[in-house]
């Protein structure tokens, strides 16, 4: 769920895009299953070791001509290297994706979404639930999603029986 999300959130982002993975994972982006336009901005670095990895990604924030970001640290992050990381976010005007294990995550984190992928009775669907479970700018909620990968929009999928209708009440 979480390498969908962070490929919805690179077909979103106009721009370069940098893939920051350890030199010893092997499950690397296959180009021509991306989305459309993704594969021609990615960049995909390859660090030795987490200390490089970290400055990968405090390098690539910082970088101006970056439009996302997208990193998967394999050690939880300190305090003190996500605050590093969201000062050099902030310095490069950059959006950073950690793409980590549940309770891995830094404090210094904006927000911080769990998304999993979803069983569906179609054969063709592509459900992910993507929950936003920490937000310092505002509020947290759930989403049911289904994402084609041909586009950078998703379509939100109802409860059952869940029905947008018009309000009785006035305005």
């Amino acid at each position: 769920g979480r390498r969908a999300f962070a490929w919805f959130q690179a077909a979103r982002h106009p721009g370069p895009l940098v893939w920051i993975l350890p030199e010893h994972v092997q499950e690397l982006p296959m180009l021509r299953g991306l989305p459309r336009g993704v594969g021609e901005r990615l960049h995909l670095l390859r660090p030795v070791g987490e200390a490089d990895l970290l400055w990968c990604i405090e390098e690539a924030l910082r970088t101006q001509a970056v439009s996302l970001v997208i990193a998967a640290p394999q050690k939880p992050l300190s305090l003190i290297a996500g605050r590093r990381l969201q000062l050099a976010a902030e310095a490069g005007r950059t959006t950073g994706l950690m793409l980590i294990r549940a309770g891995a995550g830094s404090n210094a984190a904006e927000t911080r979404w769990c998304c999993a992928p979803l069983a569906s009775e179609a054969a063709d669907s592509t459900l992910f639930q993507w929950a936003l479970i920490k937000n310092k700018q505002g509020t947290i909620g759930s989403w049911v999603v289904n994402w084609n990968g041909a586009s950078d929009t998703v379509h939100m999928v109802c409860e059952v029986r869940e029905r947008y209708e018009p309000s009785d009440t006035p305005r």
